[in-house]
């Protein structure tokens, strides 16, 4: 294990994550940290020459539609159930001063 994670990074950890470890639970967390590190430094073994960087394996393309009014304006028909309305708003009744 080429990665061990000191005391005082677990610690430092915990507290960042607001959790109240036991001395069992860092033990573990350093265990399983180093094991991910381990486990990074394995991936940089590979040869990435000649890769083109990119932020997705699959093609990405904008799903989003435009945002296009389609029901047009029933204000009408909404303030219709409205027990008091004004300048074509709902009145409520005030929450603060």
């Amino acid at each position: 294990m080429a990665n061990m994670i000191s005391d005082e990074t677990i610690e430092y950890v915990s507290i960042l994550a607001k959790l109240d470890l036991s001395e069992e639970q860092k033990e573990a967390a350093k265990k399983d940290m180093g094991r991910m590190l381990d486990y990074i430094d394995k991936l940089n073994e590979l040869d990435t020459e000649g890769v083109e960087p990119m932020s997705h394996v699959f093609p990405v393309q904008n799903v989003f539609r435009e945002d296009v009014v389609t029901n047009g304006d029933d204000s009408e028909r909404l303030l219709s159930n409205a027990p008091e309305e004004q300048d074509n708003m709902f009145v409520v009744p005030r929450t603060f001063e």
